[in-house]
């Protein structure tokens, strides 16, 4: 199993450009899998919530070994043809670790700042996704929908291969697991125990067969909210935390372990943590995580 860490503490401060990428930069150098960034577009009130494919392409050219998502990208704030072409140029600029983690978004009050009717989030995404998938397989796209139309476009960005970057598509209802079968290479989840995952896995098995795709297909991830033992939150976690309130690294290390067991082929670590504190929990993920899963994975 591969582990990520968002690469977004609760709030960067502003002119924080030199942290990120040494943030980033030692994330790397310890031997870390994935760095994902979230999507948000207002509550920036304290500091700087970056954008994501933005805050991407800099760590892109700051790296060159570990991979890059979103997590996850509000489709329907964006013009396909828009995402498209952003996501082409950082897989290019990336040397294809980039994948795009897209979802419907949630928020009432960014999609009423953006003039978007909320209630229209899972026709929007699905149809985006659609548009997506046309653009990048290289032809001219004529598409009519209900939100797009496009006569024999092409983007100006190619990907680096036919069908662009692998798309991860997020959440938990039984129309997010349909539209990752149909759309989807990865699933994107919070789940944060076996039970969940199992669960989870019984429904891509049963949507599998309605839509005539093989839900083994799909990689499994998910985001996990930890506070590493010793550290102080900075906002309090929005959900339930890995291995339980207070978990001890051991009971986290087998957490993890339960969750590669039950299926997951990636864990995100989001920590609530002030950003000058983030390259001391990395070394904590790196030594005390990464090190203890690995040393007890089967050799090849």
């Amino acid at each position: 199993m591969q582990l990520g860490v968002s690469l977004e503490p609760p709030r960067w401060p502003t002119g924080a450009a030199g942290l990120v990428l040494r943030t980033a930069l030692r994330a790397e150098q310890l031997g870390l899998d994935y760095l994902l960034a979230s999507d948000h577009l207002l509550h920036s009130e304290g500091g700087a919530v970056l954008d994501p494919l933005t805050l991407l392409s800099a760590v892109a050219g700051a790296t060159s070994r570990i991979r890059l998502a979103t997590s996850i990208l509000a489709l329907p704030y964006r013009h396909p043809l828009t995402v498209a072409q952003q996501a082409a140029g950082l897989d290019v600029l990336s040397g294809g670790r980039f994948a795009l983690g897209v979802g419907t978004g949630w928020d009432p009050a960014e999609f009423a700042a953006l003039g978007l009717d909320v209630r229209q989030r899972g026709a929007r995404t699905d149809e985006a996704l659609a548009v997506l998938r046309a653009l990048w397989n290289g032809a001219p796209v004529d598409f009519e929908g209900r939100f797009t139309t496009l006569a024999k476009a092409v983007p100006a960005t190619a990907p680096r291969a036919k069908g662009g970057p692998d798309i991860w598509v997020g959440g938990q209802s039984d129309a997010a697991l349909r539209r990752a079968l149909r759309f989807g290479d990865g699933w994107h989840g919070g789940v944060s125990t076996p039970e969940q995952v199992h669960e989870v896995r019984g429904r891509l098995d049963a949507f599998g067969e309605q839509v005539d795709r093989d839900p083994g297909d799909l990689m499994l991830s998910s985001v996990c909210f930890v506070v590493p033992p010793g550290f102080e939150p900075a906002v309090p976690l929005p959900g339930e935390p890995l291995g339980g309130p207070g978990a001890s690294t051991a009971q986290l290390v087998d957490a993890l372990g339960r969750l590669g067991s039950a299926g997951l082929s990636l864990v995100s670590l989001w920590m609530p943590l002030d950003a000058l504190q983030l390259n001391d929990a990395l070394d904590w993920v790196a030594t005390e995580l990464l090190g203890q899963l690995r040393a007890v994975e089967p050799a090849e």
